[in-house]
């Protein structure tokens, strides 16, 4: 089954065939309106406009070229900030391809990747000196060029002054969509991280696919930059829309600067969806609103039914402790239970559900402002096509997407590569169906099936889902142990001390819904939070 829906475009935005033509346009249009709001070196205040975030990129990627980098691959390893954005931009709008490093992961995991992927040079901030100095030490390790962010504008106006001494501009160059523009490094829950090739025609053709499937004005960034998720955000849809965002440099202080800064948007993983509807009500009850904060949403569902939406009105009050103006929460990377998304869309907040994988750029689907289904993951972007693969006898297959999106295959790696295609679709490895309007319901991954001796196929992650409907349960995971379908635990034990002797009963009353071989027969508890990659994601004890 194919999704074949109709798409409506926002904005006027041409089609373009790289990243380097999206930067070079956004500066042409946005000139001297301000890009991006942040902290600077100094941790004071800065607004770089358009033009200002042009010169420093292309300073920078001028003295690349300078340095033989054409051609050659460039890593970035740096928290956050304004300055790995005019980096990335840098080497994207060159014939040069960036590898964006995970700066959570450990030093020695840092340096294996600059060994397998061959990279030639990084900029990296000062905070990682000591993954540097293995680096240095390993002579597996080719990297030539080691450019520290504290030195950023000196680096810039040496550029600068290559240009002026009649160095030829590095702008010149020919850039196409099939260049190899990008090399990211998969955070796998089970498995070693796989380099995964992106061309400048990949990612370019997600960003404006994402941009036309939704408005967008200001926002407040906070995704890490070196996943993908973030490039259809922060990095790509500003210079699309001539829209401007500022940095947020520490998830702490994430609602502070949405007051201060004042989004449309913002774009989120679940976790942190969850965490603003959950303090949207533990505020209320605090100050003593909680009733009042029911009452307001009886009223506005009942007007609802007459077309009637004084939602933002009602809830200003709510909306004006986010910021004032948020209108959407785009989000992706994980599942998200649809009573978050129905509890912020009562509350005037859409969240725009999607997904999609670090192979497609990423986004795959996702909703509309205009058009929507809660516990969807949404509809297929106009930049590729998704079909379940052998649907079984409730339309649950494996979801394939083929597109110009789809990755050119993993670095060095053949053997994943073939194993990740079928012809022309790319295997997700996800198991989902899709209803008669094309929208796309998520089941799980492929790789975690629980296969029963009786032949059957269970989705572990669906019962996580029904599972974690249940408030004391902060984490669990599903598993098969000696033949016996598993759910281990771990219980918020503080906020409800009778949480251990609960969950039995609890268990029970769920199992009553589902068919006997998707029934929980063992149950375990652990008293630490499970072991996480660094995009929080459970790392799973099976295969």
């Amino acid at each position: 089954m194919k999704s074949k829906v109709k798409y409506k475009k926002y904005g006027d935005i041409p089609d373009m065939n790289t990243v380097k033509e999206i930067i070079l346009r956004g500066a042409k249009l946005g000139q001297d309106k301000k890009q991006y709001v942040f902290k600077n070196l100094e941790g004071n205040t800065q607004t770089k406009t358009f033009n200002e975030v042009f010169y420093d990129a292309t300073g920078l990627g001028q003295h690349l070229y300078t340095l033989g980098m054409r051609g050659k691959k460039v890593a970035i390893l740096s928290d956050n900030s304004y300055y790995w954005i005019a980096a990335f931009y840098a080497i994207v709008t060159g014939k040069i391809t960036a590898i964006p490093l995970d700066p959570k992961l450990p030093k020695e995991d840092l340096t294996d990747l600059m060994v397998r992927s061959g990279c030639n040079a990084i900029i990296y901030t000062e905070d990682f000196a000591p993954a540097i100095e293995m680096m240095k030490e390993n002579p597996e390790v080719v990297l030539t060029e080691y450019l520290k962010i504290e030195d950023f504008d000196e680096i810039v106006r040496m550029g600068h002054n290559e240009l002026d001494g009649g160095a030829e501009n590095y702008l010149d160059d020919t850039v196409t969509g099939d260049d190899l523009g990008f090399i990211v490094y998969t955070s796998g829950t089970t498995g070693k991280s796989k380099g995964v090739m992106l061309s400048q025609k990949n990612v370019a053709s997600n960003a404006i696919a994402t941009c036309h499937a939704m408005t967008g004005g200001q926002t407040v960034a906070f995704l890490p930059f070196n996943h993908t998720l973030s490039w259809a955000s922060a990095l790509f849809a500003s210079p699309l829309l001539s829209e401007w965002g500022y940095l947020c440099d520490s998830l702490r202080n994430l609602q502070k600067d949405m007051v201060e800064y004042h989004p449309q948007h913002i774009t989120a993983v679940p976790l942190a969806v969850e965490t603003i509807y959950k303090r949207i009500w533990f505020t209320a009850k605090k100050e003593g609103k909680e009733e009042k904060l029911k009452t307001g949403l009886k009223i506005s569902k009942f007007l609802m039914k007459f077309g009637i939406d004084v939602r933002r009105k009602l809830f200003k009050e709510v909306i004006d402790n986010l910021g004032g103006n948020l209108e959407m929460i785009i989000c992706g990377g994980a599942f998200l239970d649809p009573k978050y998304e129905n509890g912020l869309y009562d509350l005037g907040i859409q969240v725009i559900n999607g997904y999609g994988t670090t192979e497609c750029s990423p986004i795959i689907t996702c909703n509309r402002l205009s058009n929507f289904k809660f516990g969807s993951a949404g509809y297929a972007l106009e930049c590729n096509d998704v079909m379940i693969k052998d649907p079984d006898d409730e339309g649950v297959g494996e979801v394939y997407a083929k597109g110009t999106n789809v990755m050119q295959g993993y670095y060095n790696d053949p053997e994943a590569t073939a194993e990740a295609f079928d012809g022309d679709w790319y295997k997700t490895g996800d198991y989902g169906y899709m209803d008669e309007d094309g929208f796309l319901y998520l089941r799980g991954r492929k790789k975690n099936l629980i296969v029963l001796s009786n032949g059957k196929n269970v989705s572990p992650e669906e019962l996580e889902d029904k599972l974690m409907s249940i408030d004391y349960i902060k984490e669990v995971v599903v598993y098969e142990e000696n033949g016996a379908i598993t759910a281990e635990f771990f219980l918020d034990t503080v906020t409800y001390p009778d949480a251990e002797s609960k969950i039995k009963g609890d268990v029970r009353a769920l199992n009553k819904t589902m068919p006997a071989f998707k029934q929980i027969s063992k149950i375990k508890t652990r008293d630490k939070e499970f072991p996480k990659t660094t995009t929080l994601k459970i790392k799973r004890k099976y295969k």
